[in-house]
């Protein structure tokens, strides 16, 4: 066990550390500027983290059952999985939609379906968040929509659409159209939100999926936060005020093994963010906060002793909370193997309820502060931070980054190493490379149906012959007429979801004026 050890990102963990090592004041205050001690004055002392189970598979009318079951289980907040075909808008019963509907999360087509997957539930009292990027701009119609439906005062909702599209293409693919008529579409919902949905986190830039890519806790957030300078200047070039929008910014990041690494990337990710909002003028305290969203990570889950990955979660989850995370989603232990079965959902739910009632970790402010060791690391990650976003801002930026394909080839070489360090048995995975047993598979999965599909293809016939043709043909006209000048396009979105357009329909008639990325 002697010898030299890094974290993942890299950085030489010494033997011992000491008060010499801290660059620096430690002196600060929680709650304000810069924020490395947390976002609130008293943190979990005055309210705890929401916590979220993320769910979403098949039909709306199964994700509804099992939304309504964790909220009798205590969850906080909903967050919606879409399926495959839904990201990418096409509807269900489009050929490229094949096999994929239903399977990696619930199918949504119109606002038919949506107000079926929200059922009994009302939008007023429950903060939604929605995993979704390149039609983004359609699912919040549909939540539009049926809040009004609802007779609900949209001034109150509150949730969060992901809507960050920068990291698609780095990370994860299920983009549409190009990066510059996406980015004008973010800005769109940006400007609407700020007058029609004050309480509304109009974007989650994620991290999360550019760690489950392969890359280190330092490229995560290097790489989110060169997203988030973008977003904003993109905004700003639209004449939007940084005080108004920048308070409806949140982040979205993922929670890994190393505990203290974890603790000190999330300490130096809110540090630096609210320096790059200060330089680019924001002075409103609450648009230089980095809040964010925290899911366990994904990709440490191991198909081979699943029990294993409860304890996981727990060490991720801790890490999250130390780090003063302001929401959080377990991941389920069967997660490796299929969706997660009711039982995995509810033992996720129960490690944080674990944490936040008995671990005593929320009882005070930034527990880990002035730890010689925690505050030597949230530095380290924090230079090597800023020496990879001063990289990309020499490049342009992180559009130009992404374009050049800077980003994706840092994520790819870090993946590479990290896999190359397990199979050489240089990073020990618990129950893969070491400690393995012969195991038999008795887990129990939960399993998607194929004829899920053909029962959307269904209700798609019956929404088309019923509604007003001439209606939904005259509303994506105004949403191709608004695509292709300067006019905001949700107000017509929204109508058009309003007569029954579906979200293909919708995504096609920006595909007519945008074209699509390859």
């Amino acid at each position: 066990m002697s010898g030299k050890k890094y974290t993942d990102s890299g950085i030489e963990i010494r033997e011992c550390y000491h008060a010499s090592d801290i660059k620096g004041s430690v002196e600060e205050k929680p709650g304000e500027y810069p924020y490395t001690r947390g976002v609130q004055p008293d943190m979990y002392r005055g309210k705890l983290w929401t916590m979220r189970q993320y769910a979403g598979f098949s039909t709306a009318e199964e994700s509804n059952k099992r939304y309504h079951y964790l909220l009798s289980q205590g969850v906080m907040g909903l967050s919606v999985a879409f399926d495959l075909p839904t990201q990418i808008g096409y509807d269900s019963d489009h050929p490229l939609a094949e096999g994929e509907v239903g399977k990696v999360g619930v199918a949504i087509d119109s606002l038919e379906d949506i107000e079926v997957l929200f059922r009994d539930i009302e939008l007023e009292k429950v903060s939604t968040s929605m995993t979704i990027n390149a039609t983004g701009y359609i699912l919040l119609a549909f939540y539009v929509a049926l809040a009004k439906k609802q007779g609900a005062d949209l001034k109150k909702i509150t949730g969060t659409i992901q809507n960050d599209i920068l990291k698609e293409y780095a990370a994860r693919g299920t983009y549409i159209y190009p990066p510059k008529p996406s980015m004008r579409i973010i800005t769109d919902i940006f400007e609407w939100c700020s007058r029609e949905l004050p309480k509304w986190n109009t974007i989650s830039i994620s991290g999360y999926h550019i760690r489950e890519a392969g890359s280190t806790a330092v490229q995560e957030i290097a790489f989110t936060l060169s997203n988030g300078k973008a977003y904003v200047k993109a905004a700003l070039e639209k004449g939007l005020d940084i005080n108004v929008f920048g308070k409806r910014l949140s982040f979205f990041f993922n929670a890994h093994n190393n505990l203290f690494e974890e603790v000190a990337k999330f300490r130096a990710a809110r540090r630096m963010w609210a320096k790059i909002m200060k330089d680019l003028g924001a002075t409103d305290p609450k648009a230089m906060m980095l809040r964010f969203h925290t899911q366990t990570g994904g990709s440490t889950l191991t198909a081979q002793q699943p029990l294993n990955n409860i304890a996981r979660v727990t060490v991720q989850s801790l890490a999250a909370v130390l780090g003063g995370t302001q929401s959080l989603h377990t991941n389920g232990y069967d997660e490796a193997l299929s969706l997660p079965t009711e039982e995995a959902a509810r033992i996720a739910l129960r490690t944080q309820q674990v944490i936040a009632f008995e671990s005593g970790a929320p009882d005070t402010v930034d527990p880990l502060a002035g730890s010689y060791f925690v505050e030597t690391l949230t530095a380290e990650v924090e230079q090597l931070a800023w020496d990879l976003i001063m990289k990309i801002d020499a490049m342009g930026g992180a559009v130009v980054a992404v374009e050049q394909g800077f980003i994706q080839d840092e994520i790819a070489r870090s993946a590479y190493t990290y896999q190359r360090d397990i199979e050489d048995g240089k990073k020990i995975i618990v129950g893969v490379n070491t400690f393995q047993v012969e195991e038999t598979r008795d887990t129990p999965l939960l399993q998607i149906d194929d004829s899920i599909r053909e029962g959307q293809a269904r209700k798609l016939n019956l929404l088309r012959s019923r509604r007003d043709a001439e209606k939904a043909r005259r509303s994506l006209e105004k949403v191709r007429t608004a695509a292709s000048g300067t006019e905001n396009l949700m107000p017509v979105v929204i109508e058009a979801v309003e007569n029954l357009c579906t979200l293909g329909e919708i995504a096609d008639a920006l595909r007519a004026v945008y074209g699509e990325y390859k």
